[in-house]
């Protein structure tokens, strides 16, 4: 009984952390490692990366890659083809989430998703972030328009073709903010380079 007890404490403190939290933050809620651990043995509680549980009788996670990169890299932004996709402006399906890191900051240590890191100086890094909630989570994420001037600059990296599709589609799907574009791909150096592809979507 007082094993019962223990859980449905925990329980409430998950619930209270929208029903994921990190290990470091259960033991600072109250929660004892023994507890923590004995709820994931006893399928109470499901790890979907080292350090980061969540509730298991909570709905399916519609991102849960992103979930995860939002907790375990919070100083992290979803970025290039892994925004795309977040964004639906790419038929690419990223097998790596891309995540962009200020210059200088330590990259994360994560064992699941696969991660592939970029490192942003400012102000690259830190101009159009938006911080959408993604299954109850803030998520970091860049805007479209960022994201496809991010990418451009990337190209070499990613694929001249996978930058042209997305802003094909952009074209098709999304309201065009051609200032926007402008803007952020002069912060992102690739103005001149980028401007007869923004032409063409006139």
């Amino acid at each position: 009984m007082q094993e019962q007890d223990t859980y449905l404490r925990a329980q409430a403190i998950f619930r209270k952390h929208d029903g994921t939290l990190r290990t470091s933050e259960a033991l600072k809620a109250g929660i004892h490692p023994r507890t923590l651990y004995a709820m994931r043995d006893a399928g109470l509680v499901e790890m979907l990366s080292r350090g980061l549980y969540r509730l298991a009788n909570l709905p399916p996670l519609t991102h849960p890659d992103l979930v995860v990169i939002a907790k375990r890299v919070p100083y992290g932004v979803v970025c290039l083809i892994s925004a795309l996709a977040f964004h639906e402006i790419t038929t690419q399906v990223p097998h790596e989430v891309y995540i962009a890191i200020p210059r200088g900051a330590r990259p994360p240590r994560i064992d699941h998703p696969p991660v592939r890191v970029f490192r942003f100086s400012e102000p690259t890094f830190s101009a159009g972030i938006e911080r959408p909630e993604v299954d109850n989570i803030r998520l970091k994420v860049y805007c479209p328009e960022k994201t496809l001037a991010d990418c451009f600059r990337h190209r070499n990296t990613i694929g001249v073709d996978v930058v042209i599709e997305a802003l094909r589609i952009y074209g098709e799907r999304k309201r065009i903010r051609i200032s926007e574009l402008l803007r952020f791909s002069r912060i992102c150096g690739v103005e001149h380079s980028m401007r007869p592809y923004l032409e063409a979507l006139l």
